[in-house]
């Protein structure tokens, strides 16, 4: 019976193997395939082989390599403000006070909303001429009167960091608020009793014992971040210096896709953008294994 214990454990995960290579594996080996063909939807554009001629192609684009600056800098800003804040929400909602329920509940509005719905409610809020975050922005002198915030280079990538932070940061605190209340009780009563401060205890016990979880949480936020599509594609369509690689792959796929041979490029863009989110996977996971270490 012991010797027949992996045949019957592989038979029965087999099922979700099956699934799971149908369902991902699959079209990510389509999509590699794919990658080293020029070709389009429309059947007028035969299938050629180009080999990493698509590659070559992709890494001369300068619009590739501003969606890519474009993708960093919106990951890197966001994730890192979507930390920090959630960080002092949970620090915040984890104490005891009054109706402390009701305000975790209510935390997780933003993050509830569809992206769609939220994206499209703060894209008329920062609208020049009755958006009420313009005219705040204004009566603070942040921006000059009629200033179109979505349509200034700079301003609109800013406000769609903006967005992300609001709706993405109650996610960030959740997760953080769960390892918190795994912190046994028992170490801020020694250390309360040795004469540690709040900044002491937050920095000797609270940090290093949620520092796997906020690595579990960065993993999860950035690899969401670099593959930011629909915030972007609702609030500016791409335009005036928001434009991601999503949202450059989306415009390959499905605006050019029938009109030329651009199937092929936007697989191989596709496939960059795989690339691209498994170093960062791979770096965060090897940072989390060694702190377990």
């Amino acid at each position: 019976m012991h010797k027949k214990e992996p045949i019957v454990t592989f038979w029965m995960i087999f099922p979700a193997i099956f699934v799971i290579s149908v369902i991902a594996f699959f079209p990510l080996f389509k999509t590699f395939y794919d990658s080293f063909f020029d070709f389009g939807l429309n059947p007028r554009f035969p299938k050629e082989f180009v080999g990493f001629g698509n590659y070559i192609k992709l890494f001369n684009d300068s619009r590739f390599w501003d969606s890519l600056k474009t993708t960093v800098i919106f990951t890197v800003i966001s994730v890192s403000l979507e930390t920090i804040l959630g960080l002092l929400i949970a620090l915040v909602v984890h104490q005891n006070f009054k109706f402390r329920g009701a305000i975790r509940a209510a935390m997780l509005i933003p993050w509830a909303i569809p992206t769609a719905i939220s994206s499209q409610m703060w894209r008329w809020m920062f609208n020049d001429q009755f958006g009420i975050i313009s005219r705040l922005y204004e009566a603070l002198g942040i921006i000059e009167p009629g200033t179109p915030i979505l349509g200034r280079p700079g301003l609109a990538l800013w406000a769609i960091i903006q967005v992300d932070v609001w709706k993405t940061t109650p996610f960030m605190a959740l997760l953080i608020l769960a390892g918190l209340q795994l912190i046994p009780e028992q170490l801020y009563e020694a250390a309360k009793i040795d004469g540690a401060n709040m900044l002491q205890r937050f920095f000797e016990i609270t940090l290093p014992q949620i520092t796997q979880t906020i690595g579990i949480a960065l993993i999860f936020r950035t690899l969401d971040a670099l593959r930011v599509f629909d915030v972007v594609y609702v609030m500016t369509r791409g335009s005036v210096g928001t434009e991601t690689l999503s949202v450059y792959n989306r415009s390959l796929l499905m605006d050019r896709a029938f009109t030329g041979t651009w199937f092929g490029y936007g697989s191989s863009l596709s496939v960059i953008i795989f690339l691209l989110i498994s170093v960062f996977a791979v770096i965060y996971i090897k940072s989390l294994k060694l702190q377990i270490d």
